[in-house]
């Protein structure tokens, strides 16, 4: 297990490196940064200069990725062009971010695994086939179609709960984003869940499990779900990072100021500095997700060993 790991952080470096300098390349090309610093007026050219000594945009392109890279390793993501620190508006945006993607999570969890397992072991009854039918639905609309739904019939119709989420960002305010975030991704769990289950419920461990007596909420839950989450957790494990980048339409929505707010902030502004950090943070995110998920391989199946 532990060569395994080492083995596996050592593949990450170089997807890092190439994941980075790939989303520093596509941020440069989009245009001059500094042609929108001035508002409508154009910058004079003494002032264009100065502002790209100032953001080092006077040297070559490689160079500017290699001094990005090394105030990375040393914690120091730069500085936006409005003058706050990259650093200081990730420590603001990151934790309702994270508290988003773990509501969001907890709904994929629970919700899709719980309507996997019933379908699962029901397969062909009136409530798999319903279930299939609503899972449907949910992946064929629209994230911001089913957002801005929920925010009019519960936040503006009904008054169940507030259109726009506080700046705290409290977890009872990001229960329903955190469903209309989780919604799609928790059709596929319980799609996912629901076919893994058929298929192993025929196994043959199973079968014997069945054979010698054992109860069957216990052949449920200690054989057949535990063999059967490896695709679920699979899912979940790279689904995490797409939904901590892929928040940004929940989160103007509901006026969440997360990682998704930044984000948008500075694809809008052509804030190179703002984007190429947020989106590091995020791909150190998912290789780590992917790290962890495939260490708990071993746990959920005994069978499974790393050389």
């Amino acid at each position: 297990m532990g060569r395994y790991v080492i083995r596996r952080l050592l593949q990450m470096i170089p997807v890092f490196i190439g994941t980075t300098l790939l989303i520093f390349l596509m941020v440069n090309v989009q245009g001059d940064p500094i042609a929108g610093l001035c508002g409508d007026k154009q910058c004079d050219p003494a002032t264009i200069t100065q502002l790209r000594k100032d953001f080092g945009l006077d040297k070559p392109l490689w160079q500017q990725y290699l001094t990005y890279m090394g105030h990375v390793f040393s914690g120091n993501f730069g500085t936006a062009f409005n003058g706050e620190k990259v650093i200081d508006l990730m420590g603001s945006a990151f934790p309702v971010t994270i508290r988003l993607t773990l509501v969001a999570i907890v709904f994929e969890l629970v919700i899709g695994i719980i309507f996997g397992v019933i379908t699962g072991l029901r397969r062909g009854s009136f409530v798999d086939t319903g279930v299939l039918l609503l899972t449907l639905v949910v992946i064929a609309v629209p994230t911001f179609v089913t957002g801005l739904l929920a925010q009019l019939l519960l936040g503006v119709k009904w008054n169940i709960i507030e259109p726009s989420v506080s700046s705290a960002a409290p977890l009872d305010e990001l229960i329903v984003p955190g469903l209309v975030l989780a919604s799609v991704s928790l059709a596929y769990v319980t799609r996912l869940t629901r076919t893994s289950i058929a298929e192993n419920a025929r196994s043959d461990y199973v079968r014997t499990a069945t054979a010698k007596g054992l109860p069957r909420h216990r052949v449920v839950i200690r054989h057949l779900l535990r063999n059967s989450l490896i695709p679920v957790i699979t899912f979940i494990g790279t689904d995490i990072g797409a939904l901590m980048g892929g928040a940004i339409v929940t989160e103007r929505i509901f006026n969440i100021h997360g990682v998704g707010f930044q984000l948008y902030q500075g694809i809008l502004r052509q804030n190179t500095q703002t984007v190429v950090g947020f989106v590091t943070v995020l791909v150190i995110v998912f290789l780590v997700a992917n790290l962890l998920v495939d260490l708990l391989y071993a746990v959920l199946d005994p069978r499974i060993r790393y050389a």
